[in-house]
């Protein structure tokens, strides 16, 4: 199952941390979503499945600030 962390920009669109498998075999995926999001960033990880494979409308995705939930990067 390939995880995949999201946060909101501080322009409201959602960004897409995706970690290689290279950085997966030295750090956990915690890890890696506190050092790579930005600080103060609120994040949560979740199934890469869970993002739509149709980019069409990708600056328009959207997230509630509520379902952040997994930390905050550093």
């Amino acid at each position: 199952m390939n995880k995949i962390i999201i946060y909101k920009k501080d322009n409201g669109r959602v960004s897409i941390i995706t970690p290689t498998q290279t950085a997966l075999n030295t750090l956990s995926i915690d890890d890696i979503a506190r050092k790579d999001v930005p600080t103060g960033k609120s994040y949560k990880i979740i199934n890469a499945s869970e993002i739509s494979s149709d980019r069409t409308f990708r600056n328009a995705w959207t997230i509630d600030d509520s379902e952040l939930t997994d930390g905050v990067g550093e």
